[in-house]
């Protein structure tokens, strides 16, 4: 009897903890969203207008832009062909590794 009390005292706290009934889908509906919308925008009297400057072409590249560019370029190729050597090197270990392994399994 002792076992069965020390399991529902929990089990009724949490379901009391558990026990809220408000409906997740009444906070989001259209009444509530538009109101406070629509009341921020009262009081705005001007129209949107199409800004011109938006849809210029970018500033050209300048010589010193387009030095580090090409340098970060550069650091970037000499990266990956150091990491394809390494992978290459470590390609070739692992094969060693199971040559290794495989003559020692042919012995025993």
């Amino acid at each position: 009897m002792k076992k069965f009390a020390y399991l529902a005292i929990p089990l009724v706290l949490t379901l009391a903890a558990c026990g809220k009934s408000d409906d997740a889908s009444t906070e989001a509906e259209a009444d509530t969203v538009e109101m406070p919308a629509d009341d921020a925008m009262a009081t705005v009297t001007e129209t949107p207008e199409a800004d011109d400057a938006a849809n210029a072409a970018a500033p050209a590249i300048d010589a010193a832009s387009e030095a580090a560019a090409q340098k970060v370029q550069q650091t970037a190729q000499q990266a990956g062909e150091s990491a394809a050597e390494v992978a290459a090197r470590a390609q070739a270990a692992a094969a060693a590794a199971a040559a290794a392994t495989g003559e020692q399994d042919a012995t025993e």
